[in-house]
């Protein structure tokens, strides 16, 4: 075998584990379904616990691109699993680089709907790139608990 066929081999091979090791950054949208289900029955034992853990990235509620997001009925963030500074601010008019003003839409349908997917554009926390990305939410009370997948 040539250096050069070695070469273009071992190339191969470690732009393989490269792809592998950032597509398993990327979570799945059962695991983001998860993600949710235990936020809420986290939040029906202690509110005010998860919130502050959720914003404070406790390694339970951050994996790899994976966070739950929690707002009020009018759009307020009451935690965040990425972005600290967005508690207590109102992005109901919030908008994606494609000018959807995803979190009014996710208000809407939290209220309409209850459990559901949402499609939008996001910067994903681990690539710093601008991605589609698909949240999952469920209405609790007064509030909507999500978590996304970032698609590639």
């Amino acid at each position: 075998m040539t250096l050069k066929r070695v070469l273009v081999l071992l190339g191969a091979l470690v732009w393989s584990v490269a792809v592998t090791a950032v597509a398993e950054d990327f979570a799945t949208a059962k695991e983001a379904e998860a993600m949710v289900v235990k936020a809420v029955a986290a939040i029906k034992v202690n509110k005010a616990k998860t919130l502050e853990e959720i914003t404070n990235k406790d390694s339970k509620w951050v994996v790899g691109d994976l966070y739950p997001v929690v707002y009020d009925l009018q759009g307020k963030v009451l935690a965040h699993g990425q972005n600290a500074k967005q508690v207590g601010k109102d992005l109901l008019e919030l908008k994606d680089p494609d000018g959807k003003l995803f979190v009014k839409e996710r208000v809407e349908l939290a209220n309409s709907k209850g459990k559901f997917w949402q499609d939008y554009k996001f910067t994903d926390p681990v690539t710093k790139k601008i991605l589609p990305k698909q949240m999952y939410c469920e209405k609790l009370d007064a509030m909507v608990v999500c978590a996304g997948i970032y698609k590639r």
